[in-house]
């Protein structure tokens, strides 16, 4: 098995300039972060400050909905858990949706927050939007692909991570 000679195009140096091309790949997914973030943040507070959203039972209570997907869902199963008590799973996801945007906003824990994303996303299109028909309709899978770039990426620039990792490079 032979390896080829690896030949590196980017400039080692920080003092070298850079050009565009690089510089949008370095920056590539923060449009993505931010969008997701942003999002995330709004869902979870929506969902907090909607009187209806957290009950029971009611017209746009979480009960109801679940209750109107329960049948049409991929796994049921999980629907059933989430009918055990409504209201506290409308604020697990609601609060988890807001620890979501506001760590790949700020790039705290950013692929954690990601993976986070990614299962919030997993678990409503398994639930919620399964039945969309065609499945495109249904938001929760693009949501689910999105947060994958960041899963394995994280949050390189424009970061507490960032910040964190160039802390602990100096202190050694």
């Amino acid at each position: 098995m032979t390896h080829g000679m690896r030949t590196e195009t980017h400039p080692q140096n920080l003092g070298e300039r850079r050009d565009w091309r690089e510089t949008a790949t370095r920056y590539s997914l923060l449009p993505l972060r931010i969008f997701l973030g942003v999002t995330f943040v709004y869902a979870g507070l929506d969902k907090l400050t909607d009187s209806a959203f957290m009950k029971a039972s009611g017209s746009g209570s979480i009960g109801d909905m679940m209750r109107g997907v329960r049948d049409s869902a991929a796994i049921p199963a999980l629907v059933d858990l989430s009918l055990k008590s409504p209201v506290g799973f409308g604020y697990a996801i609601a609060l988890g949706e807001l620890a979501v945007g506001i760590g790949t906003l700020i790039g705290l824990w950013a692929r954690l927050a990601a993976l986070g994303g990614a299962l919030i996303s997993l678990s409503l299109w398994l639930t919620v939007s399964w039945a969309s028909d065609p499945y495109y309709y249904g938001n929760d899978l693009p949501y689910l692909f999105c947060w994958t770039p960041l899963v394995l990426a994280g949050a390189s620039y424009w970061s507490l991570d960032a910040v964190i990792r160039q802390r602990r490079r100096s202190a050694y």
